[in-house]
């Protein structure tokens, strides 16, 4: 008898029919892959599941018997938890008041929480994910990404759920914290809980997964044992299609500098940097979690005051806040999508033309409404976003479309320097080579770009340079011929070149 059935369960939204009829089953001790493109219906069956949507039509069991879920709070009743792909923690909570919140233990003679308790669950549960000697009174907003991740999952494994839906649960993990992660799957398994699994890291459903079941546009397409795929096959299930040439590289043409960095010490974040950027050039930064990239990227994007000097096509520049750096042709989207680069609520016109007003606006301060509706629809088209309207809420879109949104907004600037902060994170397999296919075109067309990836084939498939870097430091520089993985990860881990 299945552990979970998920019986002809259908849910549709204004303008789009989200799910299909999709039926799924788990079984106890399993690990069962959720696979799909983004906008496939992976997050809207899973928010069904846990009880976030309601189906339309459909019907759910539990060990055999008939049940309902309405609410989250009945799905979690029901043994029901989700590790979400957003981080649904509160930041100015501590981490152990995160992780038991709404289940706080109370002592029996004081009546009031029972704080030491919590402490040492708290410290008990993150033990078992590898992470050690950390003050659980710390907010969590004081955590790196990596960590707030390991928080979440703490928080769903304290629950003692019998169903565990994982959304992208390696997405900020460094790969030590994912391999943890992995054993603790596994010895969950063993103890005979559901897992359903949902990543974009094909490697990892081919190491953690029991069988497959993939979603096209809404409808299931097929359920399989892992062992009767190959990378090929699951690939083309998920898209439809086989994916050619999925790193496009071309040589670049021998060009000028346009970007220089001369001896760039933020304090706190990067030191004595030294870096040139060349005019379509793709330049790769490479390091593990804590290397000080992102750091490094916001520092030229005008985020982080500097000392030392900054050059723009051979002449010195001063970068002292984000809109200095946007006038002068540099522009940089975020590894956050979601908090730093689109307004969810916003429709997707008003989130393209956001940074471009000043291209639409007539001298009277009016608004181009026709110009701005026909230059989204352009951008729309040409990065194939998938979307009923122009005027559709952003939130409703897929991970995939929204990162394609966000591309369109700086991609209307006509950057000279386009800064890319894990411009695939949380993107399936078939936007990640569109994606990789648009960095080719820009560069065709002389766009500088500086790309940051954790994903080492990724820098190395699409870069013509790769600079590491460990603890805020440059330890590293690499042609895109002589770039190996090995030499690439030497450099990463401190070795200085």
């Amino acid at each position: 008898m299945a552990l979970l059935e998920m019986q002809a369960i259908s849910k549709s939204f204004p303008g789009v029919r989200a799910l299909d009829e999709v039926s799924l089953d788990l079984d106890k001790g399993e690990v069962l892959a959720l696979l799909g493109e983004n906008g496939a219906g992976k997050s809207t069956l899973m928010k069904i599941l846990s009880g976030v949507y309601q189906a339309d039509e459909g019907t759910f069991l539990i060990d055999g018997q008939p049940v309902s879920i309405t609410s989250p709070q009945e799905a979690m009743a029901r043994g029901i938890g989700i590790i979400h792909q957003e981080l649904s923690l509160i930041p100015h909570l501590s981490i152990r008041e995160n992780i038991f919140l709404g289940r706080e233990k109370v002592h029996p003679i004081t009546k009031k929480i029972d704080w030491h308790y919590l402490s040492q669950e708290s410290e008990k549960r993150l033990a078992e994910l590898g992470i050690t000697d950390i003050d659980v009174t710390r907010p969590v907003k004081n955590l790196s990404i990596g960590i707030q991740q390991m928080v979440e999952i703490a928080r769903i494994l304290s629950m003692n759920c019998r169903i565990i839906i994982m959304d992208e649960p390696t997405d900020a993990l460094t790969p030590q914290e994912a391999k943890t992660l992995f054993q603790v799957i596994n010895a969950l398994r063993k103890a005979g809980k559901g897992i359903i699994y949902i990543s974009h890291k094909l490697e990892e459903i081919f190491e953690i997964a029991d069988r497959i079941h993939v979603l096209r546009d809404g409808s299931h397409v097929d359920t399989k044992a892992v062992s009767e795929v190959n990378t090929d096959q699951l690939i083309h299930m998920m898209v439809g299609r086989n994916l050619e040439d999925k790193f496009p590289w071309v040589a670049p043409k021998p060009e000028n500098p346009i970007l220089e960095l001369k001896n760039v010490t933020a304090p706190g974040h990067v030191y004595d940097i030294d870096l040139v950027a060349r005019k379509g050039e793709v330049l790769g930064i490479f390091g593990l979690m804590g290397a000080g990239r992102t750091e490094l990227c916001k520092t030229i994007f005008g985020v982080y005051p500097y000392e030392g000097e900054i050059q723009l096509e051979g002449c010195p520049v001063k970068i002292k806040k984000p809109k200095d750096a946007i006038d002068k042709g540099i522009v940089y989207l975020s590894e956050n999508r979601k908090s730093e680069g689109l307004f969810l609520d916003h429709e997707v016109y008003r989130n393209v033309t956001l940074a471009s007003l000043g291209e639409l606006t007539t001298a009277t301060g009016r608004l181009k409404k026709a110009e701005e509706k026909k230059a989204v629809r352009e951008y729309v088209d040409k990065l194939r976003v998938k979307t009923p309207t122009i005027a559709q809420k952003v939130k409703n879109l897929s991970g995939g479309n929204q990162q394609k949104l966000v591309f369109a907004k700086w991609l209307m600037t006509n950057p000279k320097v386009l800064i890319l902060d894990e411009p695939t994170r949380g993107v399936d397999v078939g936007a990640k080579v569109e994606i990789y296919h648009l960095i080719n075109e820009l560069k065709q067309k002389d766009v500088t770009i500086i790309m940051i990836s954790s994903e080492l084939p990724e820098v190395m498939g699409i870069s013509d340079r790769i600079l590491t870097m460990h603890k805020g430091r440059i330890t590293g520089e690499f042609h895109h011929e002589e770039a190996t993985q090995e030499k690439i990860m030497e450099r990463a881990v401190g070795g200085i070149s």
